[in-house]
């Protein structure tokens, strides 16, 4: 599962980087303290064969289930079953096609214990037939931060009451949501074969796991999709979907690659979906283990509870991903990145899955790796470290998620696993091993991994093993500390260089409370623009490291390859950095210099020059960077960065660089640009006429109202967010209504891109019903994402609307209104 609400929620987050803590005390929540352990196998799931049917007016799902099982190691006469809220109407034991009922028990309407009325020997099968209505929406279930609702069967508009939107049926099994929709062993040490026979209305198509194997009519207007998957997968990975939607088929290595879309979004299938054939080809490649299913398919559907789910090979997109040719000009690889998450999944989750959620690790961070490895390949070195180096800061913003181990057994619940630990952490991880073991032999270890553990399940020791096997050496070093351990290194680095000996020495400091980690790293040592590369084991708290050289180092690049995970003080000269940036080739590497120029920019002028040399860095990112850390509100700074930053416009090809380029010109607010601002309103590109949009309001506030207005109609995310900050920023209560009316409609974490207009529109606002409709919806995001860092910037934007009252009519009930809404936020658990 790609969880893109952890990554929307660090956007709140504090920027600062923390350190890791001392150990946490004993947890004060009991549940804490429960070791959750793999589930018991008593009885282990064979087969599953479902036919359903739905009751769209109900929204109810009419099931029949004829599910095979066998005892695992002890004789038992009976079997329990996960089944959430349903209504049984017939238990049987299948003989042929004779039924024998059969007595159950079903009083907490969550598990459903069968009587068998014999031992079942074990190894020996057994069919047990269940008639069964399910009923999602009647569900008193809760979600996650991760995932926000536990239904697993979801009705979109199914009584057409919403104009506009499609009619949809879709399921969502992760974690143990399936029981949900059918009675199952929900857990993901089971594995199972399927077949799944859905009726649905003939104009609808339909999309499950495995193979269309039939379509048949069943009645006036109905058809019977019947869907088999002959390989066994976990019952969180079964799915269904139903919908009007659009196919594109294409085929990679003979078998069927397509993507489903709605109608409007499917003249753009290609563009979107187009690298699936690469990425199976790559993955495949590179894992020395062909894609193991018979189909892949993507589904794009409304409303989804997160961002995408990695079902058996059928994967459930959220709606993000469905764009128009011209959205998806400005597409960025942060979009793009979710289809090679949830691909990589068809390996590391469905063909091995984790035998427990204690060890998501083996899904998720994988998963996560999977993201910067395909960037690399398809796009370069400096778009993989990039995504990488994002991952890895949104991990280190995390100061709660530092104190919890990669592999955990104790947690309130299971979803808190689906965290920025499990993901960017682990995934940060696995590049680190990458590094350390080299290429050839890591993804040996990887493709030993899937091999030994194919359609079963694994866990990180299992991992380790593989690793370990084809290294021929001990890792448990390396797991100890960044698996079954917290935190990471937080180091200061200093040099020295003795010119009598001829012996450069760094010296590395962990300052991280606790025991030091094991540390493999390279140095390069740059002398006459030449490196020497050391490599070196850091087993202390305080290591010094020497090199004799033929001269003083230009430069000392610690971490050469630039993978470790820690938090870094670099005591280099802005000199030092200046010759990094020119000469160290990689992306993280280039940007550490130009973040270290931007500190000094104000007294240096040296940092200046290299942080104006960012502007002309040939990876974009990098040229963002530069251009968003230029402090332009120091004369000095910008009398020398304003041409600069306007010949780099008058070049710049890359939309999201632009964009970022006249949001910096902005600051300067000269009149001068307003024509530059007021052209590029007509740009191709949405996120460049957004970032215009908002220039504008700097240098001319009353014509950027004007231009807003007649941007209102459009249906681009980031156009509607950037209106909506020129309201906040020049508008006031006759705004409000389209403000509202826009966060409303955002769904998930497009939500997010209205937060800083929202806090600033408080600001604006005089009327009382339109502030307290604001303030509501804070308060409602940061209670929600309160765990994500969200209280803290809602509060300082609640605090600063509130201060902004004063004198204002209504003053003393704004003020009120906002103070009563802080202390529900920090009342919030």
């Amino acid at each position: 599962m790609k969880n893109l609400l952890t990554a929307a929620g660090c956007v709140l987050a504090t920027t600062a980087a923390l350190a890791q803590q001392a150990p946490p005390t004993p947890p004060a929540n009991p549940a804490l303290q429960i070791y959750r352990a793999s589930a018991t196998k008593v009885n282990d799931l064979v087969h599953t064969k479902l036919d359903v049917r739905f009751d769209y007016a109900k929204r109810y799902l009419y099931g029949k289930e004829w599910v095979t099982l066998k005892p695992h190691a002890y004789a038992t006469d009976s079997l329990r079953l996960d089944a959430k809220g349903m209504d049984i109407k017939q238990v049987a034991l299948v003989n042929g096609l004779q039924l024998t009922p059969l007595k159950f028990d079903y009083t907490d309407q969550n598990n459903l214990r069968i009587y068998l009325g014999k031992a079942m020997a074990p190894g020996t099968s057994y069919t047990v037939y269940i008639e069964y209505t399910a009923k999602p929406d009647e569900l008193k279930v809760q979600g996650s931060a991760a995932i926000s609702d536990a239904k697993g069967l979801y009705f979109i508009n199914p009584d057409s009451a919403v104009a506009g939107k499609p009619v949809q049926i879709w399921t969502q099994g992760e974690t143990e949501a399936s029981s949900a929709w059918f009675p199952t062993i929900d857990r993901p040490n089971q594995k199972t074969t399927s077949e799944i026979s859905l009726t649905v209305p003939s104009k609808y198509v339909t999309l499950s796991n495995g193979a269309l194997v039939s379509q048949t009519p069943a009645g006036a207007g109905l058809r019977t999709d019947t869907w088999k998957m002959d390989l066994p997968h976990a019952p969180y990975l079964f799915m269904m979907a139903v919908g009007d939607f659009k196919i594109y088929k294409e085929t990679w290595r003979g078998k069927e690659v397509s993507y489903y879309l709605e109608p409007k979004y499917a003249p753009f299938a290609k563009q979107i979906f187009g690298n699936t054939p690469d990425m199976l080809e790559f993955f495949s490649n590179r894992l020395g283990v062909e894609y193991p299913w018979n189909k892949y398919a993507q589904v794009v559907v409304r409303d989804y509870v997160s961002g995408a789910m990695e079902n058996t090979s059928a994967t459930l997109h959220g709606e993000f991903v469905q764009m128009t040719d011209k959205q998806l000009l400005d597409r960025e690889y942060g979009n793009e990145s979710v289809i090679a998450h949830e691909l990589f999944h068809q390996w590391f989750g469905d063909y091995v899955t984790a035998e427990s959620w204690s060890n998501l690790t083996v899904n998720e961070s994988m998963a996560d790796f999977s993201e910067g490895l395909y960037a690399e390949h398809r796009y370069g070195a400096d778009a993989g470290d990039s995504h990488n180096h994002r991952n890895l800061r949104s991990y280190l913003r995390s100061a709660p998620d530092a104190q919890k181990n990669l592999v955990r057994f104790h947690y309130a619940d299971k979803e808190e696993m689906f965290d920025l630990v499990s993901y960017q952490k682990g995934g940060a991880i696995l590049d680190m091993l990458r590094t350390y073991l080299g290429d050839d032999v890591f993804f040996a270890g990887l493709q030993k991994y899937l091999q030994d553990n194919k359609f079963g399940n694994g866990e990180a020791h299992q991992q380790r093993l593989a690793m370990e096997a084809v290294s021929g050496q001990d890792l448990n070093w390396f797991y100890n500390q960044w698996y079954f351990g917290t935190g990471h290194p937080v180091v200061t680095i200093d040099y020295a260089w003795d010119a009598t000996q001829k012996v450069q020495s760094v010296t590395v400091k962990q300052t991280q409370p606790g025991q030091p980690f094991q540390l493999p790293f390279a140095i390069d040592y740059y002398v006459n623009g030449q490196p020497q590369r050391q490599r070196v084991m850091m087993t202390q708290g305080t290591q010094t490291f020497q090199m004799p050289l033929s001269a003083k180092p230009n430069l000392v690049d610690v971490d050469a390859e630039k993978t470790l995970v820690w938090q870094q003080t670099d005591n280099k000269s802005v000199a030092e950095f200046a010759y990094q940036y020119a000469h160290a080739p990689l992306y993280v590497a280039r940007r550490e210099a130009l973040l270290a120029a931007a500190a000094k920019q104000d007294t240096d002028a040296a940092a200046r020059k290299l942080l104006l040399a960012g502007l002309n860095d040939k990876f974009n990112n990098l040229r963002m960077v530069a251009a968003e850390r230029l402090k332009l509100d120091n004369k000095n700074i910008a009398k020398e960065a304003a041409p600069a930053l306007r010949k780099r416009v008058a070049t710049e090809k890359d939309p999201h660089a632009l964009a970022t380029e006249l949001t910096a010109l902005a600051k300067l607010k000269d009149k001068k640009d307003e024509k530059l601002f007021s052209r590029q309103l007509s740009a191709p590109s949405y996120t460049v006429q957004a970032a215009a949009l908002q220039a504008l309001g700097e240098v001319q506030p009353a014509l950027a109202l004007t231009k807003a207005q007649a941007l209102e109609s459009s249906e681009d995310a980031g156009i509607s967010q950037a209106v909506a900050s020129v309201y906040s920023q020049h508008g006031g209560d006759a705004q409000w209504a389209y403000v509202r009316t826009r966060y409303d409609a955002a769904d998930g974490q497009n939500k997010f891109g209205y937060f800083e207009g929202m806090g600033a529109m408080l600001t604006r606002l005089n009327d009382p019903k339109a502030f307290t409709e604001d303030v509501e919806r804070l308060r409602d995001l940061a209670i929600k994402y309160k765990r994500y860092g969200a209280a803290e910037p809602v509060i300082e934007a609640l605090q600063a609307g509130a201060k902004a009252q004063a004198g204002k009519p209504a003053a003393a009930a704004n003020q009120a209104t906002a103070e009563k809404a802080i202390a529900d936020i920090q009342a919030a658990k």
